[in-house]
């Protein structure tokens, strides 16, 4: 009998990872990193929650570090096998997974500089040496093929429509299958083209992170272009904290649309961060190449991810000059959750100052300074102090790369109904509430599985 194991995304919205085993043959689907609450975060320091030595294949459904993050850990513990992507994936990992392992050894620096960690010494969870072992790796293959990745077990990708490369993974063995949602994105994705529809499965996996949740896309444009307008007029500037992946070309994507209509003044754009301009190039590229995924409309024309007057700080030099701005601008910088990278730095100039704007664009997962922003914290504590909040708070989900609930409901309902959906990758909340409406509006046997737990697939 063929099981699947909740090794992360049950109960959380980070640490991704699902084991399935034929009995003969292990896959593991996504290879998340836990982030957020520390409990959350030590769990990545414990030991592979799996045999390495049974483990076949991983596949990755799309390169965020809460679904590919602790691949460097397999490897810095002897895991050698296949992991199987898409060429969206594969290229955008690669910078996911260097810019991680820098910035652990970065921050690892630092503590035991300043002294603001408890572990003597501090040290970084993975390398930059781990981290290309886990890139060496990767074997892409297309969306809509078919490809043996373990004895007796077959993966097809599907479009996701969530960042680039992002796949629904549909495992097959012998006469049972099942289908592994990731994340998926919306049809109003202002880059990607929607998700494809889903296969018939016998089991289902699908993530929940705005499962109790809908986005309202046109109020969050005029909400957007209203914050730049005011915070401009005041003196101010904006600060975007942006996934590096998608998050940052969607923002840029809808800055040059909202200049060109006269919505917002046309103000110097500053993107700040190695890995979100080197996510831009590939995005760049598969514009230019006019890869599937890509909103056609994109490859017409001038650079669809220039507002105007678009420049790239990539020294950090020229990071601290855009710290404290004199003019109003608009920064966008990462990390999204602002748990780490220049972004930070960003923050501790501008939160003291009521005339700057922080916008949080994605979703805050808990125990990140951005959820403390979301709720209106008045103080936030970062590398070892205390700032006060006087800086404007704005909250725009519609942003996001994750479908709302009604848009998670449509997805599921393009196939036939699965034996079981299990209801994963969101908080307590939100899983429940997509499970009872899965339930109670398909009549479907929908879960949400608890943390470690195994079941027949």
């Amino acid at each position: 009998m063929s099981t699947l194991t909740f090794l992360g995304g049950a109960g959380t919205v980070t640490g991704s990872k699902y084991l399935f085993d034929t009995g003969g043959s292990q896959v593991l689907v996504d290879c998340g990193l836990f982030q957020g609450l520390a409990p959350l975060r030590r769990r990545n320091w414990k030991q592979p929650p799996l045999d390495l030595d049974r483990l076949d294949a991983v596949v990755l459904t799309h390169a965020h570090l809460d679904h590919c993050g602790y691949l460097p850990v397999l490897v810095r513990n002897g895991w050698r096998g296949p992991v199987f992507t898409t060429e969206g994936t594969a290229d955008l990992a690669a910078i996911v997974l260097a810019d991680s392992a820098h910035l652990m050894v970065e921050e690892a620096r630092q503590a035991n500089e300043v002294g603001w960690t408890k572990h003597r010494p501090a040290l970084p969870l993975y390398d930059a040496q781990d981290a290309d072992r886990a890139t060496r790796l990767f074997r892409p293959i297309d969306f809509g093929m078919v490809h043996a990745v373990a004895d007796g077990v077959e993966l097809e990708f599907g479009r996701a429509g969530h960042i680039l490369g992002s796949a629904w993974a549909h495992l097959t063995f012998g006469d049972r299958s099942a289908v592994v949602s990731g994340d998926l994105g919306r049809p109003a994705h202002r880059v990607l083209l929607p998700p494809q529809p889903r296969p018939e499965c016998d089991t289902l996996l699908i993530e929940s992170t705005y499962g109790d949740r809908r986005h309202d896309d046109a109020a969050a444009t005029a909400l957007f272009a209203n914050t730049i307008r005011r915070t401009a007029a005041r003196g101010g500037s904006v600060l975007i904290p942006a996934f590096a992946v998608d998050r940052t070309e969607v923002i840029l994507v809808e800055l040059a649309k909202l200049v060109s209509a006269g919505e917002i003044p046309d103000l110097p754009v500053f993107v700040d961060s190695p890995m979100a301009l080197a996510s831009l190039r590939v995005y760049r590229q598969a514009v230019a190449k006019r890869w599937q995924e890509i909103r056609p409309e994109l490859s017409d024309g001038d650079d669809a991810f220039d507002p105007g007057r678009l420049a790239e700080l990539h020294t950090a030099t020229q990071s601290m000059q855009a710290n404290n701005p004199r003019t109003p601008s608009i920064i966008i910088s990462a990390s999204g959750m602002a748990t780490g990278g220049r972004v930070l730095h960003h923050l501790k100039s501008m939160l003291p100052d009521n005339r700057h704007t922080i916008v949080v664009v994605g979703y805050a997962a808990a125990g990140t300074r951005a959820r403390q922003l979301v709720s209106g914290a008045r103080e936030i504590k970062i590398h070892g102090r205390y700032l006060p909040v006087r800086a404007e708070v704005r909250v725009l989900d519609a942003f996001s790369a994750h479908a709302d609930a009604d848009e998670l409901l449509a997805w599921a309902a393009t196939g036939p109904p699965p034996a079981t959906a299990y209801v994963v990758h969101g908080e307590p909340e939100g899983a429940e509430t997509l499970a009872e409406r899965l339930e109670n509006e398909h009549r479907w046997t929908a879960v949400v599985p608890r943390d470690g737990e195994r079941v027949l697939v």
